[in-house]
Order: structure tokens, then sequence, then C-alpha cells
């Protein structure tokens, strides 16, 4: 054998040495065209009953779990979604997305207990659209998630969502369809839902970025809000966009009356900066000083409240943040975390490889890339406890659909201000939370990464109840994409 030919198979093995797992690696990775949400990865008991695998009989269906199907809806509003260029508030043009010709969408406000019923249109978002009402801990059905929940409402479609407004707070709603471009470019908008009788004043400021242009109420730069001296006010500020916001007032104490739409227990004022997760949102009180004006920073847009021509501070946010961990007085949590009868770890990380055919640097959970990661099965009734682990180098907001959990501890120190409860947390990269909840809202409930262009690249996975199925796929003829 000459030596040439020698050394064309010596690197032709070389070649298939390194090709042939790569080939498989490949290959392992793709995702099917069409799948259920219930048959990804495997399941995750949390140390509770196990029952045989993801087999489900006898039980409900994600359909069956609607609100009210009948009665009148105290609040009833159409929703038109298009794909089209947009006018900012501020004069920008923005080629995006809009609910009503606008973006935000129009505001929704409900008083306590109203039937809410909102139909979405599809005039032409081509990707087709949803309705996910975040922070609402609403029946599975109305969740709005294609593929899990509905199917993606196509053009010339429309959905119906009917529930009630159990919940008082601040809250948000838009597209989880393509949600990591959906949203970005405009499918959203705010609900608001007050207790009965109650006549405050508000002012609801949701921050988002368009095309990295920052604003509040879809206006770039500063703003004016004309409010009298005196006046007591909550400010209801929502993050929008994908990462943390530093947000708060500058010109007068505030207190953090609520955040993710609870209430904190007894709450003191503050001029600190307010970390606002991607995602989460958080009440402010203040009364407008008898001079001059309060401005809600949020970095490259403001809010400034006060009277006619008033002016406030220039002043920048403090360095100095708000931390729940220890902020007000502690209160009963209404559940028992040391009698947890499931107890979860939900350990994200980062590893290269192929996604879907793809090769990259991707999310991992437990130490799985997507779409072979825990399914964290309960049972109705359940108390849940998890662990959060983030070490993957970056920070991550955590949305867990249709609940609230409490936070116990960060970084192993316990919670000693108010009961706070979450259903956005930021977990920045080497911390730990552990959380929990009860597990009072059946369904298949979606558990991922508020930086939606992090769950599309895998960091999702899912809260699934014993007895529930779901009869919508992912892909499919409805083109379902989640994120």
């Amino acid at each position: 054998m000459s030596k040439r030919l020698r050394d064309r198979l010596v690197a032709l093995g070389v070649a298939l040495v390194v090709l042939v797992p790569l080939a498989y690696l490949w290959a392992a990775s793709l995702v099917p065209g069409t799948y259920s949400a219930m048959d990804m990865g495997y399941a995750d008991y949390g140390g509770g009953p196990a029952s045989s695998g993801h087999e489900h009989h006898n039980g409900r269906t994600v359909a069956d779990l609607t609100g009210p199907k009948t009665g009148t809806p105290d609040v009833a509003v159409t929703l038109v979604a298009r794909k089209q260029k947009f006018t900012l508030a501020s004069g920008e043009t923005v080629d995006g997305y809009t609910l009503n010709g606008t973006s935000p969408g129009p505001l929704i406000r409900a008083g306590f207990g109203d039937l809410v019923q909102v139909t979405l249109v599809n005039e032409s978002v081509p990707d087709g659209a949803t309705l996910h009402w975040h922070g609402l801990d609403v029946p599975n059905a109305e969740d709005g998630v294609a593929g899990v929940t509905q199917d993606a409402v196509r053009v010339g479609q429309k959905h119906v969502y009917r529930f009630r407004a159990s919940q008082v707070g601040t809250y948000w709603y838009h597209s989880h369809q393509v949600s990591s471009e959906e949203v970005r470019g405009g499918l959203f908008g705010a609900i608001v839902s007050s207790p009965p009788g109650l006549a405050e004043r508000d002012v609801v400021a949701a921050i988002h970025s368009y095309d990295d242009r920052r604003t509040i109420n879809g206006r770039t730069g500063s703003q004016h809000v004309d409010v009298a001296p005196g006046t007591r006010l909550r400010v209801r500020v929502i993050n929008t966009d994908n990462a943390l916001i530093r947000t708060g007032l500058v010109g007068a104490p505030y207190r953090v009356l609520a955040v993710d739409g609870r209430d904190l227990h007894g709450p003191t004022p503050t001029t600190d900066t307010f970390p606002l997760a991607a995602g989460a949102r958080a009440d402010f009180d203040v009364t407008i000083p008898a001079s001059g004006a309060v401005r809600l920073d949020t970095g490259s847009a403001s809010l400034t409240i006060g009277p006619p021509g008033s002016t406030a501070p220039t002043d920048p946010l403090p360095s100095a943040t708000v931390d729940l961990l220890t902020y007000g007085t502690p209160a009963p949590l209404g559940l028992d975390p040391a009698a947890a009868n499931r107890n979860f770890e939900y350990r994200i990380g980062r590893r290269p490889g192929f996604l879907d055919g793809v090769p990259g640097l991707w999310w991992t959970i437990n130490g799985h890339k997507y779409p072979d990661v825990p399914m964290f099965m309960v049972s109705e009734g359940d108390t849940v406890r998890m662990k959060i682990v983030n070490s993957s180098g970056q920070s991550h907001p955590m949305h867990l659909h249709g609940h609230h959990a409490v936070v116990l501890s960060r970084n192993g120190v316990p919670s000693t201000g108010s009961p706070w409860w979450i259903d956005t947390l930021e977990v920045n990269d080497n911390e730990t939370y552990e959380i929990a909840f009860v597990a009072n809202n059946p369904g298949l409930w979606m558990d991922h990464c508020h930086n939606l262009p992090h769950a599309s690249e895998g960091l999702m996975t899912h809260l699934m109840y014993e007895g529930v199925t779901t009869p919508y796929q992912i892909g499919g003829d409805a083109a379902n994409e989640p994120e």
C-alpha cells in the first residue's frame, strides 16, 4: 500500500470518527413536525405517587377546562389582530403587529368577579395568533397557548375567551404563538382587575421596546400625565420586554403595594430602585407632592406625573434596590411548604449541541435539551415545592402559567419580609430560589423563561396534572408554535 493511499485512508477514518457521532447527534436532535406536549421528555413525579408514565384514563381534556360557557359578560371586547405598519404615540413608524389598530392593544378593565369575554379575530397575522392572560390564573382552556390549550387562530378565524376576573391586580395579555416575534412586534396589551367599589386613581404604564426603542404606553422619550397635587395614586408598571428593567419613582417616597397582582403585607416607603423582571408587574403607591411632580423612570423612557406644566427632579435612579426577600412584614402563607408532597428541581444550564438539527449553544433543564426535558407531574390539591437553580451564565425570568408561587428562600437565605407571591421570577446566574404553591388549577401548564427568545431556544417545559390530556398538537395542520 502506497503512503499516499495510506494517508487518505487514515484521513477518511478520522473524518468518519468525527462525522458519524455528529450525524447521530444531529438526527437525535430532530423534533417531529407534529407532536403532543404530553409526550415531551420524561415524567418527573417529584417524589409523589407515580402513574403509568404519561397514560391517562377516564380523565379530562384541556378543552373541558373552560371558563363559564353561559351568562352575559360584564366586560365584552373584540380584538382584531393585524400585521401592519403603525405609528407609535410619539410618531415613530413600526412594522409589526396591532390589536384594533394600535400597540399596545386596548386597556381592558374589569371588576372583581366580572365575567370577561374577549373575542380574538385574526385579520392578517400570517403565523396565527392567540391571547395568553399573563398572571391571571384562568381555567386551562382559556390560557391561550398554541398547541397546548388551543389551536392558533389563523387568518380569517376567531376565538372566544371567557373567564371570571377572580383576582384583582395588574396583568397583561399577549400572543403565545411565535411569541418571541409577535410580542416583540406589538401583539400585547394590559388588563386590570379592581376590587369592588374601589375609587382609587391609577396610571397604567406598560413598558415595551420596539426595535430597541423603549416606550411607555407606546410613546418614546418623556411624557406627562396631569394629576392634581396631593392625589394618592397607584402606578401600575408592566414589563413586557425580554429583560429586567430598573424602574421606580423619583421625586417622592413610594410604597410597593403589589407584585404580579398580589398585595404585599406591610409595605414601607422607599426611594430605592425596583428591579422589575421581564413579564412581571409592580404597583407603586405615591402621593403627588404639593409642589412639583414625580417621575417614573425606566431608562430611556419616562413618565412625569403631576400638575399641568410641572416638572420632576432629574436625579437618576439610586443604585440601591428594593429586595423583596426582606421588604414588608411577614404574614401567614396559607400553605405549609414543609408538608409538600411534590419536590422538584428545575436546574437551568447550557451546553453546545444540536436542537432540531441546528448547531448552537442551547439551554438545558436538569441536563436535558428540549424536548427531552422533565414534565413536572402533580395531582390536584398537592402542595408543591420547587428549587430553581441557574448555572447557565445568564439571567432568566421564569414564568409558571396558571399559578402563583411564594418565594421561600434565595441562595439558602429564607424570606423574612412580606409573603412574596410571583408568577414571574428573575433568577440570576448562580442563584438558587425555593418556591412553593398549591396545585389547585388543573390542566397542562407551560413553565418557561419569559425572555421569549430563550424559550424558543428550548428553555420551556410543563406542569402537568394527572388525568388531564390535551387534544391539541404542536405543529400539525394548525402550525402551532407556542414559542
